[in-house]
């Protein structure tokens, strides 16, 4: 798999991505400036990181959104190659247009790092390949704006298309209620674009890779995607 990780100023979870993706494929991902305008050629999986890209002025991920290398990145979506926004990169993936709604202020107004359950909503894509339908997986979580919030069409296409990918959840599964951190709607973790080559999440699997930091139950994200490039 030949991936590339966006960098943006302010992007700071870009050494852990390439990390994992390395880990996953024994390819070091190259890395791609916010100022480029193309991407390697030969480039299979785009990952836009987390952090906070131009020090979320504006709205997060605005001015990100509109750097040069986006442009490529929409190319490369339309032409069906894989998209992977974590965070703040789900924050630019919004803003960009790639996937619909906007995060917003967690609903307590208050940051929120911690361990994580989700419970992966389907199995069938490039992303979830690993997992199994309705597994609960712990990542982390690192935000101050992960409300995922869209108007009730959007919400109702979203759920109607099968492209809520995560959801957060407790340790059982159980959605609702104090399970959700941010106060986003229908606890959504993740969204796919129409045909799920675009995946948006505000939780981090690459920092759940290996047994010496906690857990390994976001590597079988990595893994999936370089076993199907």
């Amino acid at each position: 798999m030949r991936a590339a990780v966006i960098l943006f100023p302010g992007s700071n979870r870009e050494g852990d991505v390439i990390r994992a993706l390395a880990k996953a494929s024994g390819r070091k991902p190259a890395l791609v400036f916010h100022a480029e305008r193309e991407l390697p050629q030969g480039t299979d999986l785009v990952v836009l990181p987390g952090g906070f890209s131009y020090g979320d002025y504006l709205r997060c991920g605005a001015i990100a959104a509109r750097s040069p290398i986006m442009e490529a990145v929409r190319a490369h979506a339309a032409q069906g190659g894989r998209v992977l926004g974590i965070c703040n990169g789900f924050q630019i993936l919004c803003e960009s247009g790639l996937l619909p709604g906007v995060l917003m202020r967690n609903s307590n107004l208050r940051f929120a790092c911690h361990l994580q359950h989700l419970r992966v909503e389907r199995d069938d894509t490039a992303f979830t390949s690993r997992y199994r339908k309705h597994q609960v997986i712990e990542v982390a979580i690192a935000h101050g704006e992960g409300n995922y919030t869209a108007d009730a069409e959007t919400i109702a296409r979203l759920e109607g298309e099968g492209r809520v990918a995560f959801r957060y959840c407790d340790a059982k599964g159980a959605v609702g209620g104090p399970a959700n951190p941010n106060g986003s709607m229908n606890d959504i973790a993740g969204i796919y674009s129409e045909n799920c080559n675009v995946l948006g999440l505000m939780p981090h699997p690459e920092n759940l890779v290996d047994s010496l930091v906690g857990g390994t139950d976001g590597r079988a994200m990595f893994e999936g995607l370089a076993a199907l490039a």
